[in-house]
Parts: structure tokens; sequence; C-alpha cells
């Protein structure tokens, strides 16, 4: 059995030569910076000191995870993370492919177009100028409260406190990146057989019929696999955003796992605890990502592996 598989790949190899070839920096890129630093994920079990070395330095054991869950910080920055995860599953994943159906149905070329482009646009501009903007519209003197004002509102510092903090994150999130996740739906709606539409058309089904009974189940495949993906990143929300736009007086809803990572490892050099709170991180998305595929994979044969 063995032999044969072996054969099998030595035929195909001199027929591919050249794709194999072209792999190669891809799969050294990925031993090299994913793989090879897995290693250094150790230290979690260690009181690492660099002068030390790994081998040099105390063991601990689980000492690190356990100051982690009996922490003051643990059940804050685990339901801040949960939370803001969740309301971006719940809002942000259907945005792209309520926005992807929309443009579908649309038959003006040159209105689509123009529409894809500035919805496009925002995923291109840094994330540190969208902070910036989104500071900026904020404060009690922005663009925001000029809006609230208007309509007779009272002006308010939406940034300052906890009220507003988690609707702004969520709203903003999905402005920058609606217009770049519906290109993938748009990709896939482009393959279903237009040939079921008119054959649906003479069945008497109306426009809202042939969304549902035909454009739908003919991109559930992408929307499944997608879905997967997020949730299994559901622990790992993004802390570049927050720590741009988060401050004291918000931290109560916006300090996530990810923020309190980085203060514990790059601000006050805590790496053995850091790193055991992003081990902690990755192995609870592996279950969740193992988890839903395999439900994905049993109710819609759709699924990752």
């Amino acid at each position: 059995m063995n032999q044969s598989y072996g054969q099998r790949l030595i035929r195909d190899f001199r027929k591919n030569k050249s794709i194999y070839f072209l792999a190669i920096p891809i799969v050294l890129f990925y031993l090299i910076f994913h793989y090879k630093t897995m290693y250094g994920a150790v230290i979690a079990f260690y009181n690492y000191r660099p002068a030390k070395g790994i081998s040099g330095s105390a063991f601990v054991g689980l000492d690190h995870f356990v100051s982690y869950f009996t922490g003051p910080f643990f059940w804050r920055t685990l339901k801040n993370t949960l939370a803001i995860s969740l309301l971006s599953l719940l809002f942000g994943f259907p945005a792209p492919i309520l926005l992807a159906l929309l443009l579908n149905e649309v038959g003006s070329r040159h209105f689509k177009k123009t529409v894809q482009t500035i919805t496009y646009l925002p995923h291109f501009v840094s994330s540190v100028v969208i902070c910036g903007m989104l500071t900026s519209f904020c404060l009690s003197t922005g663009l925001f409260n000029d809006i609230i004002a208007l309509f007779g509102g009272q002006r308010v510092s939406l940034l300052q406190g906890t009220r507003y903090y988690r609707a702004i994150y969520i709203a903003s999130d999905i402005w920058q990146t609606v217009g770049w996740s519906s290109i993938l739906y748009l990709a896939a709606l482009s393959g279903v057989d237009r040939n079921l539409y008119e054959a649906a058309q003479l069945d008497g089904a109306n426009k809202w019929q042939q969304v549902w009974s035909i454009t739908v189940p003919g991109i559930t495949p992408t929307i499944m696999i997608q879905l997967i993906l997020q949730i299994g990143s559901l622990m790992s929300v993004g802390y570049e955003k927050t720590l741009l736009i988060y401050n004291p007086t918000n931290y109560e809803v916006s300090d996530i796992i990810s923020t309190y990572n980085y203060r514990m490892g790059l601000e006050l050099g805590d790496w053995s605890y850091a790193t055991a709170i992003g081990l902690f991180n990755s192995v609870v998305n592996c279950i969740l990502l193992v988890i839903s595929n395999k439900l994905s994979k049993k109710y819609t044969e759709s699924s990752l592996w």
C-alpha cells in the first residue's frame, strides 16, 4: 500500500515538477514562520527568562494559566471578547451576504460597479486612519454629534464611557469590511445556473421565492465555509483597532483578551504569562473550529475537511 502511494507520488512529481517547485517558497514560509515558532509556546509552562533560555528557566507547570483564570481580569476580558465576537457574528457576518444578494439583483451595470467601488474603498484605508477618523467623529464637537444636534439631541463624547462603545466598534467594522467581504459571495453567485431562474419564472415564482429557493442554496457551501472560519476565530478579536480607540473610561466593555495579552507581554514583559493567555485562546479557537466543522458537515454537508 505504501509502495503504491509512493509510486503515485513520484509520478505526480514528475508530471507536475514545476508546480512543486513553485510551492517550495510557500511551504518554507509556513514551516519557518508558523510551525517552527510554535515551539516557543512551551514558555507558557516556564518562568521564562531570556538570559537563561527555555531550558535554563524554572518549570512552573500550569501556574500561569491558574493565575490568569483566578485573576481579576479573566472574566472581564472573556466576557468582552465573546460579546464583541458574537455581536460581530450576528450583525457583521450577514452584512456582506445581503450586500451581494442585493447587488446581484441590480440591473444597471454602472450603478452596480459604483456601489461596489464605494463599499470596497474602506478596506484599503489603514486601520490607524480609520480609528483616527472614528475618534475625531465621536468627540462632543465631532461629526456624529453634529448630526445628533441637528435632530435636537444632546452632544456627548461617544467613546467616553461604556454606553456606545460596542455599537460604534461593530458598526465601524461592518462599514470597513462589508464591501470587500462581499466579493467572495458575488463570485459564488456568478456560478449559480441561470437556467434555474428561467425555470422558476415559468413555474410562477416571484423574485423573493427565486432568491430563497435558488440563490441562497446556491451559495450555501460558501456561506458555511466562511461561518466555520469565523467561529474558529471567535476568540481572536483584533487588538489593533481596540488599542487605537479604547480608553480607561470604557475598559469595562472594551478590554479584550488580545489587548490584555498585549499589555502583559509587550508592555510589562511577562512573556510566559502572555504566552499562556495566547495558548488558551488558540486552544479554544481550535475546539470551536472542530465543533463547528463537524456540525456543518453533519447538517449541511459542507466542511473544511
